[in-house]
C-alpha cells in the first residue's frame, strides 16, 4: 500500500537549538496513530511542520505526493486553536470563514457535529469555556473532508464524560481512507481506537509500532509507553 505521509531525515532548529533531529516516519491511509512523548518532546512542532505552519527545516515532508506546504495544506485538517479570531467573534462567523477558505468544508457534517457538541452558533469565543472551545475546534476540524487529520492535545479541557463520547465517535467522522495523527496525554482513553503508536524521544522517533504487535506481548498501550521510560531509568 502506498504511504499517505512520508517524512525523511527531518531536522528542525529554532534559535539554533535542535528541536527535532533526523525524523523518519511513514503513515498509511486509513490509520489512527498516536503520537506520544513527554512535554517538550517536539510533538506539536512535528505536527506544525506537517501542516506547513513551521518552515525552514531540513529533510522532506510528502503528503499524497505533495511536498510544497501550500499543496499539503489542501489535504489536511489541523486543530490550530482558533488563534486568528478575536474573543468577540461569534461561532457562526468562524464557520463562515471556514466555508469560504476551505472548499472541502461540509456544512451538513458541521451541523451534525455542532449538535453533538451542543454548540450555539450565536455564542462568542469569549463566552466559551476551554472545554467548549476545544469541542468547537474538533467540530471544525472534522467538518473538512481531509486525507489527514492532525489532532494536537484535543481533549485537555473537556470533561471525562464528554471526552469519552467524543473519542468513541471519532472513527465515524472520517472517511475510511483518511488517517488521524493524534497527540494526547489520555493514552488509556484513546487506546481502543488506535492502529499504531509513534513515540518521540530524544528529538527523534524512538519507535513506531502497531497496536496489534504491542498487545501480542500482553501489554496495554499505556504500559508499553511507560515501559520505554522505565527501561531508561534502570
Amino acid at each position: 500500500m502506498d504511504n499517505l505521509l512520508e517524512i525523511k531525515d527531518l531536522t528542525y532548529k529554532k534559535n539554533q537549538k535542535i528541536i527535532l533531529d533526523k525524523i523518519n516516519l511513514e503513515l498509511q491511509p486509513g490509520k489512527i496513530v498516536a503520537l506520544l512523548g513527554e512535554n517538550g518532546a517536539g510533538k506539536t512542532t512535528l505536527m506544525r511542520i506537517i501542516a506547513g505552519m513551521a518552515k525552514n527545516y531540513q529533510g522532506s515532508v510528502t503528503l499524497l505526493n505533495e511536498t510544497k506546504e501550500a499543496m499539503r495544506k489542501a489535504h489536511l485538517s489541523f486543530t490550530d486553536g482558533l488563534t486568528g479570531f478575536g474573543d468577540s467573534t461569534k461561532i457562526q462567523d468562524i464557520v463562515h470563514f471556514y466555508q469560504v477558505i476551505y472548499t472541502d468544508f461540509d456544512d451538513e457534517q458541521f451541523d451534525q457535529l455542532r449538535s453533538f457538541m451542543k454548540l450555539d452558533l450565536n455564542m462568542r469565543l469569549s463566552h466559551l469555556s476551554k472545554g467548549m472551545r476545544e469541542k468547537l475546534i474538533i467540530a471544525l476540524t472534522f467538518s473538512r473532508k481531509a486525507d489527514l487529520y492532525l489532532l494536537d492535545e484535543p481533549f485537555s479541557g473537556i470533561d471525562a464524560m464528554a471526552r469519552k463520547k467524543i473519542i468513541n465517535s471519532i472513527i465515524l467522522w472520517k472517511a475510511d481512507q483518511a488517517t488521524i495523527l493524534i497527540s494526547d496525554h489520555f493514552v488509556n482513553e484513546i487506546a481502543t481506537m488506535l492502529d499504531e503508536v509513534v513515540v518521540i524521544k530524544d528529538k527523534t522517533v524512538l519507535t513506531h509500532q502497531s497496536t496489534e504487535a504491542i498487545r501480542t506481548n500482553n501489554l496495554s498501550i499505556e504500559e508499553y509507553y511507560e515501559g520505554l521510560y522505565l527501561k531508561e531509568d534502570e
